[in-house]
């Protein structure tokens, strides 16, 4: 059970940035970013939510699952926001190295004013 969980709330993102609203966009750049860090994609789900009652705007919520555990991500365009959500399990090889790069290649990606970021040590 040993492993590393990363999170990050960016605050500042350009809500017109395509990562922000276009699934596929998303999409491409989590598979993408997993793969450049090392680690292995299994499956994965983007799902886009309908704008809330007066907004022209909504976010996407992604999930990778991992060989080695999870990335979660959320977007908020209404509130020029996205929330990252890295976690992966450290048994038969320490993958703490492969979290934090591929967390820096997302918070990177959406060029945001304002970063938030905690780590934890699981296990």
């Amino acid at each position: 059970m040993q492993g590393l969980h990363l999170t990050a709330d960016l605050s500042g993102c350009d809500p017109a940035q395509p990562l922000m609203t276009n699934t596929e966009a998303l999409r491409a750049l989590c598979v993408e970013a997993v793969a450049a860090a090392g680690l292995g994609a299994v499956a994965e789900l983007f799902h886009r939510f309908e704008p809330a009652p007066g907004e022209s705007q909504s976010g996407i919520t992604g999930v990778v699952l991992l060989a080695e555990s999870h990335l979660a991500i959320h977007t908020w365009p209404e509130r020029g926001g996205v929330t990252l959500d890295v976690y992966v399990c450290n048994l038969g090889q320490d993958n703490s190295d492969k979290a934090r790069h591929l967390m820096q290649a997302l918070c990177t990606e959406f060029a945001p004013g304002a970063t938030r970021m905690q780590a934890l040590q699981r296990g």
